[in-house]
């Protein structure tokens, strides 16, 4: 017999991730346990116990919290549950240098674009997790958040970056800000993945439009 208190985090997990309401019960039971805030980082560094009010504007790469109110933290293991039984939108934050002003405003200069390796299936949108966004950033990440998710609010959408990254935690803090609302936060990043010896893929920024 299924306890109050299994029942209670399964509920919780459906409501998080409303796709998946006809997941089988044995599952479901599986993925609410492992749907919980992260111990601690990739390697081994402990959490933060609270959340700043605000966003985090430098020092990015430190201890991160162990939580995102609003949000649901994964390890690794919980977001592979996650994409074996659900489609949500990978969304890596890490920070690349952009086009020179003088490649973007002519077309008689090449510009080789970055290469990351991220997790399979991955959308990268660089420099979107300062804690203070430039208006060309802010324009981008908008304007990518709509497009991969049709307009859907209620898309799940997986953020992260390294381990011990803030980047990753102020882009999902963002997007809830911005009344999206089924956001993960995976706080062990491509470390976390590639320490697990799962494989990692090149992946290239999305493109940017005028404006950003």
């Amino acid at each position: 017999m299924t306890s109050v208190p299994e029942k209670s985090r399964i509920a919780a997990w459906k409501r998080r991730f409303p796709s998946a309401a006809a997941v089988p019960l044995g599952l479901a039971i599986a993925l609410s346990v492992l749907l919980t805030p992260n111990p601690g980082s990739a390697d081994g560094h402990a959490c933060l116990p609270d959340e700043p009010r605000t966003y985090r504007t430098s020092d990015f790469r430190a201890a991160v919290p162990c939580s995102l109110d609003g949000a649901t933290v994964v390890t690794t293991e919980a977001l592979q549950a996650l994409l074996d039984h659900g489609d949500p939108l990978l969304i890596d934050v890490f920070p690349a240098p952009r086009a020179p002003k003088i490649v973007r405003d002519s077309e008689d200069h090449l510009w080789l674009p970055p290469i990351r390796d991220s997790l399979p299936g991955t959308v990268w949108l660089p420099n979107v997790g300062l804690g203070v966004l430039p208006v060309e950033e802010e324009n981008y990440l908008r304007a990518n958040l709509e497009r991969l998710t049709s307009g859907d609010p209620t898309r799940t959408i997986v953020f992260f970056c390294l381990s011990d990254c803030w980047m990753s935690w102020n882009a999902a803090r963002r997007a809830l800000d911005w009344s999206y609302s089924s956001i993960v936060w995976y706080p062990e990043g491509t470390d976390g993945w590639e320490a697990a010896g799962l494989a990692l893929t090149e992946v290239s920024p999305v493109e940017r439009t005028e404006g950003q």
